[in-house]
Formats: C-alpha cells, sequence, structure tokens
C-alpha cells in the first residue's frame, strides 16, 4: 500500500500504539492477497479500544486503510493526526451525501480500504446502518469482514466476497462469521445483523 506522509508526532504516537498492541498480546490475521480496494466492515464495535487494537492490527498486517469521520474531529489538534491515522473527512449534516462522496473516492484512487463500522455508535444498537453495503455495490469493490476478538486476541481481515445486490443473503453470511467472535463489551453488540429492515435498506441509513 501507497505509504502516507507523516509528521514526527504522528509516526511517535502509531509507533506507541503498534508497541502497546504487541505487548497485549494480539495476533493479526488476513485474508490473502488483500485487495487493494474494499470496504472493511468493524464490528462488533463496542469500546474505544478497538480504534487502538485496529490501528495496532493493520500496522501489524503491513497495510494502511482508512476510515470516516465527522469534519469535526478534522480541526486542531487532532486534524493532521486523523488524517494521517487514514481518517476521511464527511459531512453528516442534512443534505450531505457520504455514500456517493465515498463511491467518488474510490474511483478517484488507485488504492482505498475503506473501514465502516455499520452500527455506528458503542452503544446497543437495533440495527445496522447499511450504507457501507451501498458504497461496495456503487464503487463495485469487494467487502471484507473485519474482526476482534477480544477472548482469542486476534484480528484482523477475514472473508471476503463481491456484494451480489442481496442485502439479506450477504449479511446472513456475514453474521455467521460473527457468531464466532467476541467483542470487549458482549453485551452492547447487536444480537442480530438482520434485525436490519428492507426499509432501512433502502433508505440507505
Amino acid at each position: 500500500m501507497n505509504g502516507r506522509q507523516k509528521g514526527a508526532l504522528s509516526r511517535l504516537l502509531e509507533w506507541l500504539i503498534v508497541r502497546f498492541y504487541h505487548a497485549m498480546g494480539w495476533t493479526a490475521v488476513a485474508v490473502q492477497p488483500v485487495p487493494k480496494k474494499a470496504i472493511i466492515i468493524a464490528a462488533p464495535h463496542t469500546s474505544n479500544w478497538d480504534f487502538i487494537y485496529y490501528i495496532g492490527l493493520t500496522r501489524d498486517l503491513g497495510i494502511e486503510t482508512s476510515f470516516m469521520a465527522k469534519k469535526e474531529l478534522f480541526r486542531w489538534p487532532l486534524g493532521r493526526f486523523m488524517r494521517n491515522m487514514g481518517g476521511v473527512e464527511v459531512n453528516r449534516q442534512k443534505g450531505g451525501n457520504y455514500v456517493q462522496a465515498m463511491i467518488d473516492e474510490f474511483n478517484r484512487r488507485d488504492e482505498f480500504l475503506l473501514t465502516i463500522a455499520p452500527e455506528g455508535t458503542r452503544k446497543s444498537v437495533g440495527q445496522w446502518r447499511t450504507g457501507f453495503y451501498h458504497i461496495a455495490v456503487g464503487a463495485k469493490v469487494p467487502l471484507i469482514v473485519g474482526m476482534m476478538d477480544y477472548a482469542k486476541k486476534t484480528g484482523g481481515l477475514a472473508l471476503a466476497f463481491m456484494p451480489s445486490g442481496d442485502y439479506a443473503a450477504d449479511m446472513a453470511r456475514v453474521e455467521e462469521f460473527y457468531r464466532s467472535t467476541t467483542p470487549r463489551h458482549p453485551d452492547k453488540a447487536m444480537k442480530s445483523i438482520m434485525a436490519a429492515t428492507v426499509q432501512s435498506f433502502d433508505k440507505a441509513a
């Protein structure tokens, strides 16, 4: 993957995160070969620690990934660090079409691994937001099941497949995989991905 130009502070923070990740005994795994462009599904997302270990895991695998974040997080003093870590600014205010914006970003880049947490929050939710799926379909890129198993201290990139356009069928495959992983806070994890309704999918929630 193409290297990012990083300042000294960002490199130091990244080095410290990776050292911490190794010290905690995590092991990284990944599908091979890793696609140059794809949507990485990050779930279940139940803790702020997920981001720390996410940085450690991706750097251990030797890949650079991106993630969407609200524009307020790109202001000083976090702005430069967020971009160095792969942050892509999105406008979630009314009228901001982030799905099309990310499709355009995929079309613009030669390499782009975009990580999205469909739950959209660390709190317990009733259904996934489906924008990640619309982006993958629109950009014609594969979905990769990203996982972080706190019980086994194993994480990385697992199942990879092209979206078929049948959301229910594709998410059934994803849900089957996630049943075998343990998040940091299991009580906050969504009980069933398929709780997402056809109506929410149509609205690209």
